[in-house]
């Protein structure tokens, strides 16, 4: 199959372009027109999405002992989003290890990035959704006989730097191969620029639960957005963070962000009733809201409603496949299809400004 696009974007470059895939590889790529007349049209062509924060999609839940995250995975992949880091969010400390051992054989498959633990080890000031009778200072014994659970397979870990016992678990952490960020924190930036110190190297979702901008005690966002050394989470969803936040942070940090979808288990099914991080949760238009505070909690929007919101706004699709394949990849150390020749035949065609069709493995889907 031919495919012409005019514009295939990648981290490197944007130019008129086209691919031609056979047997779910990319076997050809070439810039320009194509030399045959080509079977399949875009505007622009992206690169897959990898999402380093999501808990789940479809009514599945990542961190649900027991539950099968293959409808999850699915709607992902239909949506755009071939690579995936499947977050468990706080939990009794038994059930954790338990569910890394239940995602474990996805991620050496390959059907998972790896996992991401959000939590318990986070500040009860900013905790969001997260239970706080849950809660637990970051040991750093207990934390990497976590991570032992998981064989290898733990690769993110959110923890908040001002708890006790915080310094000396990010560098145990680090020297076991896991990246450790800095998320639901109330960090002065102080403490945070210690943590990066100590080999903290991601921000989980930017500006929201995390200590700010105040001119006077800057926090965890300042640090983020001033530290060459931080990879930055924020999800653009256009509900968590509002466009003139989102430009402040591309304009400080675009070459560090990463875009992050952190759905839950409500995203693709609508409004309604559900729970995270042992938070009861309502849905209401498409945002999800902890029960009783009215606090935002997750989001219903997957990777694909992110990019969509930036499109409409112009922002350069160079940047878009930086922040949503090429950082998140690097972040982890992951090897994903770019558009390259030999890659599996995934990538995301734009039409008239908006996503319009998403190939996985060379199986063209249309929205």
């Amino acid at each position: 199959m031919f495919i012409q696009a005019s514009q295939m974007a990648d981290t490197n470059a944007s130019a008129p372009g086209w691919l031609r895939t056979e047997g779910g590889l990319i076997v050809e790529r070439g810039a320009g027109t194509a030399p045959v007349p080509p079977d399949q049209r875009f505007d622009m062509l992206l690169p897959p999405f990898v999402d380093v924060h999501t808990h789940g999609a479809r009514g599945i839940d990542f961190g649900m002992l027991g539950s099968d995250p293959g409808p999850a995975i699915a709607f992902h992949h239909e949506n755009g989003t071939t690579q995936l880091n499947a977050t468990i969010a706080t939990a009794a400390l038994a059930e954790v290890k338990k569910r890394i051992t239940e995602l474990a054989p996805l991620v050496w498959s390959g059907e998972l990035a790896g996992i991401h633990l959000e939590g318990p080890w986070i500040s009860p000031e900013k905790r969001g959704a997260h239970e706080s009778s849950l809660l637990r200072v970051p040991a750093a014994a207990e934390l990497l006989d976590v991570v032992e659970a998981g064989g290898g397979t733990v690769r993110l870990i959110t923890l908040a730097p001002e708890l006790p016992g915080a310094m000396s678990a990010i560098s145990a952490l680090v020297a076991h191969g896991v990246v450790v960020a800095i998320g639901h924190s109330n960090a002065s930036a102080e403490i945070a620029r210690e943590a990066v110190d100590a080999g903290a190297s991601d921000v989980t979702h930017l500006f929201n639960a995390m200590s700010g901008l105040h001119h006077r005690t800057p926090g965890v966002a300042s640090v983020a957005l001033l530290d060459g050394r931080l990879s930055v989470e924020l999800i653009a969803d256009g509900q968590h963070v509002c466009d003139d936040a989102v430009d402040l942070a591309i304009r400080l940090a675009g070459d560090r962000l990463l875009l992050v979808s952190d759905s839950m288990a409500a995203s693709g099914l609508g409004d309604g009733h559900f729970q995270i991080a042992g938070s009861p949760v309502e849905v209401r238009r498409g945002i999800a809201r902890i029960v009783g505070t009215g606090a935002l909690a997750g989001s219903t929007s997957v990777l694909r409603d992110g990019v969509d919101h930036l499109l409409t706004r112009g922002i350069d699709p160079r940047s878009i496949a930086l922040w949503t394949n090429g950082n998140p990849a690097r972040l982890l150390n992951l090897q994903v299809p770019a558009l390259r020749r030999n890659d599996p035949a995934d990538f995301v065609g734009v039409t008239a400004g908006r996503i319009s069709c998403v190939s996985h493995r060379g199986e063209l889907s249309f929205f």
